[in-house]
């Protein structure tokens, strides 16, 4: 008999006390450096205008996965896309992103289905034409790879793309033999796989009368699409789209079709995607009509349209698509100032009754915007509201973003079910989460965000270089921030100098966005003229693909002038110095790195509790309840590889124990005990990644517990059970070579690993017991192939680590642009062994240069203390 959770008798005032001391409060809110507009736009958003169920798939991606790892299940879960499109078993359109080899990466991430793109089984794009027979003929083996898997049915067949140019583009002519062709291919798919989903037919765009004249030969012939699919891919589709569906609807209707569901399988220009500001917008409309939605592949394979730095890193965009995927309830009618129009403000909004929670989504527009809520139901919210204001902005393409600051907070009353919330303005590229929720016993919520500045390069003064426009109204160019960079930095004179003024003496970052031609760059860093420090610039795809260096420098309260410059006190710095400067943002420093997530805020599995409980959630709403096996999950950014205290103050009735779980790895030795009831605070000190890790909190005990936050913090001390070890110090095996690089820590690092070459490096003492560990690699690779119009056919290559005495796990090495240029990239190595010595290297391929290797244990310390 499947055990029953114990009721207890919760003392409701001892809790809600419990838990005021367990919130953890923000630091009080710090000014902003810029400049509001003074005009003030006005998004309504009606609470009793339901709009129906949240839908929640408008974040699907074409080609978002590209290997398996790539990108880490981290990103795809905290994303969690319902689908997303891929090439066929074995085809040869590009060098990865086969649907069966990514598949379980999404499955296991909270996906829904996989789009295969059967005609990706062709090399040339746009596709050879070779007949339709020959086209079936390399059909028919995809269709008996997924017939043969168990989950056959989460596949979904793309059986033409865009034949609205290809291969059928004259539809006066071709229109006769698209409709015979579709009927053949439709019909083969249904003879090996009679369940089979198709969808189409997948028009470069939306055409309405091929697809009247598609539909109703469809019906007649029994060849229906199960999903309709057209694609969105102009600027222009954020004014017209709208008009489409409700076209579409039009025409289903007036045949007796449907209504069938829709995907735009692809949607979004390489302007948009990774910048909040602009992605809100496509968000937005697609979730209004609640159809799913696939981000278009202008870029990489397997880095989520663009949201994905490296491996396990999130931009600015990428937060956006979590706090979409976090929405639950229903949508409510949310009005701006003006409807289907391109880079203008937008947003949407729901209601989750259940959690007493309103949450906005907007963005687009540069002014301030007052949220203006009503319908607030005080059977819901009460008199009073906790009112958080969250900001994302764009950090790059392969910048990384932190978990988004709240840049305004406060205890508002309720009037006639009304509130006003005022976003600030001034960033055009950023997107904002407003969350309300009834107001409890803890204090007032506040702001934490810390005084930043943002500086566009081209705004400075700008010597020996030039101002480049890079604005383009056709959305085909990447974004850059003001629309202008500097460029032509290649002669011994070329800077550019901004004027900053500082609130306080104390630590700043300093963060760069820039893009070089695929090589590693430096620029010397002045401040007020004297040298600083000369910084090293990693890689990045392009010179307009952006990425961002944060580094930190100590100022004085008041003005000072920041120099990046071309020439250091050694001399002129070379080719490495012709990078692009897009903008300077300068950030305070107030201590170590720090970030607090809100349980409430996370996604929570169960739900058993008492009316003790109960009566505890409605006077603390700022609580998470757990019964006996139930969750939280919420998804933490560390800046740095390394180790982080992790902690958490829950109360429980009786004896509790609260399980941990990182990056879909349960943690040995970080459970945390309480061996009788009260209020408690437990701490573990992990070795995390940098960029995103999922943490899940599971009650594992028979009573239920109440949290508040989770909390982490930068443990550097910590950093001393982490032991690296040089590449070139290593036992080199096979093909293995040592070679000398201008960017190796050591001036040296290992190439030829694979295929046979390998590198074996001893176990440390310190790191001799066996157990769960983090594998870092600082590593270098840019294999590619080349020839498609404008993807990056990227390669991932692979490292299989083997413990001496042990097993052998495999990690793969995203294409980081260039083969001399170092980033390190941290897997997990669970070892059974006290000391047996590891050998990296790759039976099956060509593994990454490698510079330098370091293991690390994944837990070091945890402890639980009652609170007073």
């Amino acid at each position: 008999m499947r055990h029953r959770p114990a009721r207890s008798r919760i003392p409701v005032g001892a809790v809600a006390a419990a838990l005021l001391v367990a919130t953890l409060s923000p630091a009080a809110p710090a000014a902003s450096a810029q400049p509001e507009p003074a005009a003030a736009e006005t998004l309504s958003v009606d609470l009793a205008a339901s709009t129906g169920a949240f839908r929640g798939c408008a974040t699907g991606i074409l080609y978002g996965l590209g290997d398996p790892g790539v990108p880490a299940h981290d990103l795809i879960a905290g994303m969690k896309p319902c689908s997303v499109a891929q090439k066929p078993p074995d085809g040869e359109q590009h060098p990865n992103g086969d649907a069966l080899v990514v598949a379980d990466d999404l499955f296991t991430s909270g996906g829904a289905d996989v789009y295969i793109n059967s005609q990706d089984i062709y090399s040339a794009w746009p596709y050879q034409d070779l007949g339709i027979d020959d086209y079936i003929a390399r059909l028919r083996p995809q269709l008996e790879k997924v017939a043969a898997r168990p989950d056959r049915d989460r596949f979904v067949w793309t059986i033409f793309n865009e034949p609205d140019w290809i291969w059928y583009g004259d539809w006066a002519t071709k229109k006769d033999k698209f409709l015979a062709d579709w009927t053949k291919v439709y019909r083969t798919v249904k003879s090996v796989l009679p369940d089979a989903r198709i969808d189409g037919p997948g028009e470069a765009s939306y055409n309405p009368g091929r697809l009247r004249d598609f539909l109703t030969y469809a019906k007649a012939n029994d060849v229906l699409p199960d999903i309709i699919t057209w694609h969105e891919l102009s600027p222009d589709s954020l004014n017209h789209y709208r008009a489409h569906h409700e076209d579409y609807r039009a025409i289903e209707k007036s045949l007796g079709i449907g209504p069938l569901p829709i995907n735009i399988t692809e949607y979004a220009n390489r302007r948009d995607t990774s910048v909040p500001g602009q992605m809100i917008q496509w968000l937005t409309m697609l979730e209004d009509t609640k159809v799913e939605g696939q981000m278009a592949y202008w870029t990489l394979a397997g880095n989520l349209s663009d949201h994905a730095v490296r491996t396990s890193r999130a931009n600015g965009g990428w937060w956006l698509t979590k706090w979409y995927a976090d929405l639950s309830g229903d949508t409510v009618r949310v009005t701006p100032p003006k409807p289907s129009s391109r880079d203008t403000l937008q947003g949407l909004a729901t209601l989750d009754r259940a959690d007493a929670k309103a949450t906005v989504l907007l963005g687009g527009t540069a002014n301030a915007v007052d949220v203006a809520v009503t319908g607030l139901d005080r059977k819901t919210f009460g008199g009073h509201v906790d009112v958080r204001v969250s900001k994302t902005t764009w950090s790059g393409y392969e910048g990384d973003a932190g978990q988004p600051p709240v840049v305004a907070a406060a205890r508002v009353r309720v009037t006639d079910g009304k509130i006003t919330v005022n976003v600030p303005g001034g960033d055009p590229l950023a997107a904002y989460q407003v969350i309300v929720t009834p107001a409890g016993l803890a204090s007032a919520p506040v702001a934490n965000a810390p005084w930043t500045a943002r500086h566009e390069a081209e705004s400075g003064l700008v010597e020996n270089a030039r101002v480049v426009d890079q604005s383009d109204p056709s959305g085909w160019r990447y974004t850059t921030s003001g629309g202008k960079d500097i460029g032509y930095m290649n002669n011994a004179g070329s800077r550019v100098t901004v004027d900053v003024d500082v609130p306080r003496t104390g630590a700043y970052r300093l963060g760069v966005l820039y893009g070089t031609g695929g090589f590693v760059g430096r620029q010397a860093l002045y401040v007020d003229d004297a040298h600083h420090a000369t910084l090293t610039f990693p890689a990045t795809l392009n010179w307009q693909y952006r990425g961002r260096l944060d580094t930190p420098v100590q100022l004085t309260a008041g003005r000072h002038r920041l120099s990046l410059r071309t020439t250091d006190p050694t001399g002129f710095l070379g080719r490495p110095g012709d990078i692009a400067l897009d903008r300077i943002d300068l950030t305070e420093i107030t201590g170590p790195e720090t970030s607090t997530y809100q349980l409430t805020d996370s996604r929570r599995t169960g739900g058993s509790v008492d009316r003790g409980v109960r009566a505890l959630r409605a006077l603390v709403p700022n609580a998470v309840v757990l019964g006996s096996g139930d969750t939280v999950t919420t998804y933490v950014s560390a800046a740095e590889d390394g180790y982080y205290g992790l902690s958490t103050t829950w109360f429980g009735a009786g004896h509790g124990k609260l399980g941990l779980t990182l990056s879909d790895r349960r943690v040995t030795g970080g459970d945390l005990t309480a061996d009788r009831a009260g209020a408690w605070t437990g701490r573990v000190t992990a070795h995390l990644k940098a960029g995103v890790t999922e943490v899940v909190l599971s009650n594992e005990g028979r009573t239920p517990l109440v949290l508040g936050t989770l909390t982490q913090v930068r443990d550097t001390a910590a950093d001393r059970h982490a032991v690296r070890v040089e590449a070139e110090s290593g036992q080199l095996g096979g093909g293995a070579a040592i070679t000398s690089g201008p960017w190796a820590s050591g001036g040296s690092y290992v190439g030829g690993l694979g295929n046979g070459g390998t590198l074996t490096v001893p176990r440390p003492a310190a790191v001799g017991k066996a157990g769960r560990h983090n594998l870092t690699v600082a590593y270098a690779q840019a294999e590619k192939n080349t020839g498609h119009p404008y993807n990056t056919d990227a390669v991932t290559r692979f490292l299989d680590t083997t413990e001496a005495g042990g097993g052998t796990t495999r990690a793969p090495y995203r294409h980081n642009y260039t083969w001399d240029g170092f980033w390190p990239e941290t897997s997990p190595l669970d070892l059974t062994t006290a000391g047996g010595a590891l050998t990296l290297g790759n039976a099956t391929g060509a593994g990454p240069n490698v510079d330098w290797v370091q293991l690390a244990p994944l837990v070091v310390a945890n402890s639980v203390t009652r609170r007073s």
